[in-house]
C-alpha cells in the first residue's frame, strides 16, 4: 500500500500503474462509428485504423467485433446490481463471486467482456473507490458506458489525492474510522465494488434489493439508493 497525501487513505493497484493502453478495448467514452459524420479524437482514430488493420489481416473477423460490442452495449448498472444483491442473498454464491466474478456473472448469464475482473467487498473499516487515472477503464459489460464525471480529468486526479474530499462531493462522509483504499483501473484488470448491505433489508426480495443499489454506488463513489 502506497500512502498518499491524506495518510490514511491508501491506493491500491494490484498491477501497478502500468497502463496498458490497448486500442482496441474501448478508452473512448463514446467510441466512434466509421459512418460518423464527425471528427475523430486521436484515439477514436486510432482505434479505427488498429480494428480495421486486425480485420484485415485476419487476426479478427469483423462479426467478432461486432459481436464483442453487442455485448458491451448490453451492459447496465442492472447487470453488476443483480450481482450484489444476489452475492448479499447467498452466501456461497458471495464466495465465489469475489474468488471468480467472471464465473459467478456466467451463473446469472451475465457476459463479461474485460480480460479480468475484481470484486472488492467494502467491509465497516474500510471503503473502496475505483478510478482510472489515465483514460477511462470501466467495467462497460457489467454497468454499461461510464458516467461523465468518471472520465474527468478532475475526476482521474483528485480521487487519487484527495478521495475523502471527493466522496464527500458525491453525498458520500466517510468517518474517519474507516480506511479510503482507491483502486486504479487499467486495461487488463476491471473493479466493480461490492457495497454493504444496509441494515434493515434482511427481509427484501432479489429484485427489491437490486432497487437499492445505484450505478455510481458499484465504483464506491455513492451511497446506495434509498429504501
Amino acid at each position: 500500500m502506497t500512502p498518499h497525501e491524506d495518510h490514511d487513505d491508501h491506493h491500491h493497484d494490484h498491477h501497478g500503474h502500468d497502463h496498458h493502453h490497448h486500442d482496441g478495448h474501448g478508452h473512448a467514452p463514446h467510441p466512434a462509428r466509421e459512418d460518423d459524420d464527425v471528427e475523430l479524437t486521436y484515439e477514436e482514430a486510432r482505434f479505427l485504423a488498429l480494428k480495421a488493420m486486425l480485420v484485415e489481416t485476419g487476426l479478427i473477423t469483423a462479426d467478432e467485433v461486432m459481436r464483442r460490442l453487442a455485448v458491451n452495449d448490453l451492459g447496465s448498472p442492472h447487470q453488476g446490481a443483480r450481482m450484489v444483491a444476489r452475492a448479499w442473498l447467498d452466501p456461497a454464491f458471495k464466495e465465489r463471486m469475489l474468488a471468480n466474478p467472471k464465473a459467478a456473472a456466467r451463473e446469472l448469464d451475465i457476459a463479461v467482456t474485460e480480460a479480468e475482473l475484481m470484486v472488492i467487498e467494502n467491509t465497516p473499516e474500510t471503503h473502496n473507490l475505483v478510478v482510472c487515472t489515465l483514460c477511462s477503464c470501466y467495467p462497460r459489460s457489467l454497468l454499461g458506458e461510464p458516467p461523465a464525471w468518471y472520465v474527468s480529468k478532475a475526476y482521474r486526479s483528485r480521487a487519487v489525492r484527495e478521495p475523502r474530499k471527493v466522496l464527500r462531493e458525491f453525498g458520500m462522509d466517510v468517518p474517519d474510522s474507516v480506511e479510503v483504499r482507491v483502486h486504479d483501473s487499467n486495461a487488463d484488470l476491471r473493479y466493480m465494488i461490492m457495497p454493504l448491505r444496509p441494515p434493515g433489508t434482511e427481509g427484501m426480495s432479489e429484485e427489491q434489493l437490486v432497487a437499492l443499489i445505484s450505478r455510481d454506488s458499484l465504483v464506491g463513489a455513492a451511497p446506495l439508493s434509498a429504501s
